[in-house]
């Protein structure tokens, strides 16, 4: 049970996701794995309340200070894996990135082979934020899968789906095109679960072989070029995502961004 003074602090691992250092998830890892030391003593349990004149260490470095929000959207090309490392030696999207950006981490992940919008931020409570299913942004897909199927089919699916023990939540899709065996259609959801999309086309008896996200909430792909980033500025950021300011109480001051420089020139 905290004490009193240590339930005044904040939990090590959310104040490691808002400087942006890695998610919730990732900083209970590496507290497990002994890389964050408190006052000269190393955690071993995320169930630490930290206090503003506590000294915090990552992997032996002061963690730094919160820096302004930001948030960029990023076409991933298809081939990259969406995390920091990879135990297999494959090609991470952070290979990839602008060497002038920020740390960020991504809102979500895509698989090896979907292509499309992944948003990435150097807050690690917004993508939190923007992760959660109560948050209700809703993703939109294009989908190019071998087999046959029906508008009628798909209508369906309005209904929510349960494939596998798993219970999908309603969707929305629509048979855009039929190309040779294949067919392109375009899937909205709100969930996001793991495989979602592919999931419920092979419910469908459909083999997904290409899967492009087209966008996540506000934020849409559009014509951003493969590779390509973008950063949601100032005000724009401010309207797109002010439910999530006014609840963590940020000011427009934490907002003001830098601008990334891609290719020598400004994105």
């Amino acid at each position: 049970m905290e004490n009193d003074e240590q339930s005044k602090g904040e939990r090590i691992a959310k104040i490691m996701a808002r400087a942006g250092l890695c998610s919730r998830r990732d900083a209970e890892k590496w507290i497990e794995d002994g890389r964050v030391s408190v006052n000269g003593k190393r955690l071993t349990t995320p169930a630490y309340a930290v206090m503003p004149s506590d000294k915090v260490m990552v992997d032996g470095e002061i963690l730094r200070e919160k820096e302004p929000t930001r948030l960029f959207l990023y076409h991933k090309p298809g081939n990259l894996v969406t995390t920091a490392r990879d135990e297999k030696g494959r090609k991470t999207i952070f290979d990839s990135l602008p060497r002038s950006l920020p740390r960020v981490v991504s809102v979500g992940r895509l698989d090896l082979t979907t292509e499309g919008l992944l948003l990435l931020t150097n807050d690690g409570e917004l993508s939190r934020y923007l992760e959660l299913p109560a948050t209700g942004l809703r993703r939109t897909y294009r989908v190019r899968a071998f087999g046959r199927v029906t508008q009628d089919q798909l209508d369906k699916l309005k209904g929510g789906l349960r494939w596998k023990g798993v219970n999908y939540a309603p969707m929305e899709a629509k048979l855009e095109s039929k190309q040779g065996g294949n067919v392109w259609i375009e899937i909205t959801l709100v969930e996001g679960k793991n495989r979602e999309v592919r999931n419920v086309m092979e419910s469908l008896e459909l083999a997904v072989n290409r899967l492009i996200r087209l966008s996540y909430g506000p934020f849409h792909l559009g014509s951003m070029p493969k590779g390509g980033v973008l950063e949601i500025r100032g005000k724009v950021l401010l309207d797109y995502l002010s439910d999530y300011f006014k609840k963590a109480n940020k000011s427009q001051q934490n907002i003001k961004p830098k601008p990334v420089q891609r290719n020598g020139k400004k994105a």
